[in-house]
């Protein structure tokens, strides 16, 4: 590799409220490490650099990152800044996308407690694979496509804003519009994300 188009970065999303959970379920422990820390670890096993997006990036500076850097999420016009944002995980990808300079870029939520760096590394490995009009390459279940678990094009970023600019948020509305390269899942358990004290339960 001989330059920055053919490295692969990651940008890991850090803005949800946790509001069902009752905390930041970003700092949740598993196995002693907390959530985010490693997530960003995980995703760092196949990205070169992995760039954080939150809201509260004093919230997580004392966490083990890295390879890491932080994007701050800023408010739309009209949001008033105070937390919670609520443009949802379209509009930090898309602030987040502005940052990076490689081809590709694996997107995370930071809520991916069974992610396994195995399975990422191998989709990457197929990204030179991938038809040249797919804007991302995801994984599909019954209710849609997988978004935060896979992998876009950065020249899908002018698209992108468009939508967001035209109200969009909705990332299976985005991807409806556009060719998407159907990834295999040979786990579905690493999809699984938490949301509530239930969900953790079962970790």
């Amino acid at each position: 590799m001989t330059n920055d188009s053919q490295l692969l970065s990651a940008i890991v999303l850090a803005g949800g409220k946790s509001s069902r959970m009752g905390q930041d379920k970003a700092l949740l422990p598993v196995h002693g490490v907390p959530l985010l820390q490693r997530v960003c670890r995980i995703a760092a096993g196949c990205a070169d650099t992995v760039y954080i997006v939150t809201p509260w990036i004093e919230r997580y500076q004392h966490l083990t990152l890295p390879h890491c850097q932080f994007i701050r999420e800023m408010p739309l016009s009209g949001e008033t800044g105070n937390e919670p944002l609520n443009h949802g995980p379209l509009v930090g990808f898309a602030q987040g996308l502005v940052q990076v300079k490689t081809d590709w870029v694996l997107l995370l939520a930071c809520d991916l407690p069974k992610l396994r760096l195995e399975v990422l590394q191998t989709w990457a490995a197929e990204l030179d694979n991938v038809e040249g009009e797919a804007i991302a390459a995801l994984t599909r279940s019954h209710q849609g496509w997988e978004p935060l678990c896979g992998f876009y094009r950065r020249r899908c970023l002018p698209q992108l804003l468009e939508f967001i600019n035209q109200g969009g948020r909705s990332f299976q509305q985005w991807l409806k519009l556009h060719p998407v390269k159907v990834l295999p899942l040979p786990t579905p358990e690493i999809l699984f994300n938490c949301n509530t004290p239930e969900d953790w339960a079962l970790i």
